[in-house]
């Protein structure tokens, strides 16, 4: 009898254990928004196009400004919750892919900036820039277009 108790007790910490570290996973960082630059005149982006956006393929807005894309660190968890969750790739895949681009001399990696401070102001004040920033961060000195 006494097993049995002590299996279902370690049983039920393992289960709780669990649930508690998954709920600080999902959690983990508040929602937030793709935002870019007032001229910019988007106001909906396919998941086709902010792949091929932060993927650094797509290099101009259909007006023909160039874009201008702002990230955030590589180990910064809003990075990886919009890495994962838009653009369905994790952040250090994505590095590749820039690294990729840089070393073989056909493209460019994206700006990084250090804070939620820093990417609303750079969005803000560089055309055709895009970014993303937690909604909390998010002001009417940038856009937020809908993805779809």
């Amino acid at each position: 009898m006494t097993i049995r108790k002590n299996i279902a007790r370690y049983s039920l910490f393992v289960c709780l254990l669990f649930a508690t570290s998954y709920a600080g996973i999902a959690r983990a960082v508040e929602p937030y928004e793709i935002v870019t630059h007032p001229s910019v005149n988007e106001k909906t982006l396919s998941k086709s196009s902010l792949r091929a956006i932060f993927g650094m393929r797509l290099h101009a807005w259909p007006d023909g400004t160039a874009i201008r894309v702002f990230v955030m660190r590589d180990d910064a968890p809003l990075h990886a919750s919009f890495s994962k969750e838009q653009l369905n790739v994790f952040p250090y895949q994505l590095r590749l892919a820039w690294d990729r681009l840089v070393f073989s001399g056909t493209g460019q990696a994206p700006d990084t900036v250090a804070s939620p401070e820093e990417m609303l102001s750079k969005v803000a004040s560089t055309p055709g820039a895009i970014g993303y920033l937690t909604k909390s961060k998010t002001d009417g000195r940038v856009n937020v277009p809908e993805i779809k």
